[in-house]
């Protein structure tokens, strides 16, 4: 079981606070750092200094880290074209001399799309463009000479199909969610790993098996995992102190997320290793409590 430090700089971070848990990240022994891709907080609150460009992040991250993997949770397709994001993708994993990870989506969140100007097409639509992105992505990438495309809504002619990424057939490509058709779909014919983002093990169960159909369909296997807020304490007032420091309740927390003394959180992790989950993305929302990874990095890690 691999651990990754999963961030949501949306609701108020800075590069700098991001370089800062990335680098602990790193130092802890953590497996992978990665951030959300939004360019708007998401609820009520302060909206601190605003967000961040996902790509532009990791691109710096790439240069001031050395060993963890780094990726997004996820990227929407509605924020790039398709053949621009696979160049970003593809230098910054030359950036990193190969460690970087594309996690992709269709997109959700419509009020960042009307403050920003983003188109926001129907479900429907954005799932036809997310299918043929995925195509295209992964097709520029394997490309030997030059690639071309014509679907519903892309074309592409005689492109050099440059630069290549450093991992070879490419990235790994992540696509979550919780759908019941298309995305297990999606994701046993385009992914390498499969992600359930905050949902009971239940959920995740029945989630998995979906995937596990899907993939049977398709001859492919994908990794699975899931995502979960974090709060950790080492004793049930810190873990009070910090789920407070957040906005969570303590109490109700532990049904879709990971709260509680490590015992209880590495008792949870076990639970969704049986159900096949290989990675654990803890979404770490307090950027500025780095004595929390700390304490997950000494109780927790070396346990899994």
């Amino acid at each position: 079981m691999k651990l990754r430090i999963f961030t949501e700089p949306q609701q108020g971070a800075t590069y700098d606070d991001l370089l800062s848990v990335a680098q602990a990240t790193e130092r802890l022994g953590f497996d992978a750092f990665f951030r959300s891709d939004h360019y708007q907080r998401i609820g009520a609150g302060d909206p601190g200094p605003g967000s961040t460009d996902a790509w532009i992040t990791l691109a710096g991250l790439a240069r001031e880290t050395s060993r963890i993997r780094l990726g997004t949770l996820v990227t929407p397709a509605t924020f790039r074209l398709p053949g621009p994001l696979a160049i970003s993708v593809a230098q910054v994993d030359q950036m990193s001399g190969g460690r970087v990870e594309l996690g992709f989506g269709t997109g959700w969140f419509d009020t960042e799309h009307a403050a920003y100007g983003i188109p926001f097409p129907p479900t429907g639509e954005r799932f036809g463009r997310f299918e043929e992105q995925l195509e295209i992505i992964t097709g520029l990438w394997t490309a030997e000479k030059t690639y071309s495309f014509e679907g519903r809504y892309y074309r592409l002619a005689d492109s050099p199909a440059l630069p290549k990424p450093v991992q070879r057939p490419g990235p790994p490509v992540i696509i979550g969610g919780f759908g019941a058709k298309r995305t297990p779909r999606l994701a046993a014919t385009y992914a390498d790993e499969y992600n359930v983002p905050f949902r009971t093990l239940a959920d995740t169960g029945e989630a998995f098996a979906r995937v596990r159909e899907a993939c049977e369909a398709t001859g492919r296997t994908v990794r699975l995992s899931v995502a979960q807020t974090t709060v950790v304490g080492a004793d049930r007032a810190e873990v009070e102190r910090r789920a407070a420091a957040i906005g969570e309740n303590p109490e109700t927390l532990p049904a879709g997320g990971l709260c509680g003394t490590p015992a209880e959180v590495l008792e949870k992790i076990g639970e969704f290793a049986e159900l096949g989950a290989e990675r654990v993305y803890l979404q770490i929302m307090d950027l500025g409590d780095l004595e929390h990874l700390e304490l997950i990095a000494a109780e927790v890690l070396p346990h899994v």
